[in-house]
């Protein structure tokens, strides 16, 4: 199942301004313990798992600082979820979000897209390439779906539930609300780009979001992971540590 997600147009705007000025100058689904403090997933909850691959991780062509140490975390989590949900970036050569697809353009500038605006980052995640692959060390064994999203040669990608024209569903929430799951867990890179929006568009859908944030790793240009936080808060998504799952 290839597909393909991303921000609302205010979302985009956001990351234009952050990317490009950074980088040129209820309780649903779960068992609450409260007297330990943590919180017990169950049959309708599910760990989101977003973009841990070679491309993002140190080495990759566009490295998140610090991505490989989310994957221990991650591992150990899933020991505790009987359902799990893998993203994967999926690119096109020749990708429009890419900047080498662009005439005169150069990564982290913008251009106007039919959608909206659009970052331009350097080519990344190729279909087929090591560097879309999933780190080696991701060790998942109930994960049972792989969302591939950026497929569609014409439009970026982020978050794991709607497209980047901000219409086009992914198909992910209907197969969490087929499966009676209800709660998410977002994980992944990076924080303040593809984890906040999967987890901000998870709310929008009707679905109790966490982002555990020590499972995550963020980009953090000119602020904007502290942006992103806020904007998630705003959202009703509730942000824990890896020590809170039981």
């Amino acid at each position: 199942m290839q597909v393909i997600a991303s921000p609302a147009l205010s979302r985009r705007l956001f990351l234009g301004s952050t990317a490009a000025i950074g980088l040129t100058a209820g309780f649903g689904g779960l068992h609450q313990a409260r007297a330990a403090g943590t919180i017990k997933p169950d049959a309708k909850s599910a760990l989101i798992v977003v973009d841990v691959q070679n491309c993002f991780i140190d080495g990759g062509t566009l490295p998140v600082k610090g991505g490989a140490e989310v994957v221990p975390v991650i591992n150990k989590l899933a020991a505790s979820f009987e359902n799990i949900v893998v993203t994967q970036d999926w690119h096109t050569p020749g990708h429009a979000s890419f900047a080498s697809a662009h005439a005169g353009k150069k990564p982290f500038e913008t251009t106007a897209l039919p959608y909206g605006t659009q970052v331009l980052w350097p080519d990344h995640c190729v279909q087929g390439s090591d560097d879309a692959g999933l780190h080696k060390d991701l060790k998942l064994p109930t994960a049972s779906l792989i969302i591939r999203k950026g497929h569609n040669k014409n439009v970026d990608s982020y978050s794991a539930f709607v497209e980047a024209d901000g219409k086009t569903m992914t198909g992910l929430a209907g197969y969490l609300k087929e499966r009676g799951i209800n709660t998410v867990f977002v994980t992944g890179l990076a924080t303040d780009f593809c984890v906040a929006w999967t987890a901000m568009d998870a709310r929008k859908l009707g679905f109790t979001a966490y982002v555990i944030e020590d499972a995550t790793r963020g980009i953090d240009l000119n602020g904007s992971l502290a942006a992103a936080w806020k904007q998630m808060t705003d959202a009703g998504v509730k942000r824990i540590q890896a020590s809170d799952i039981a």
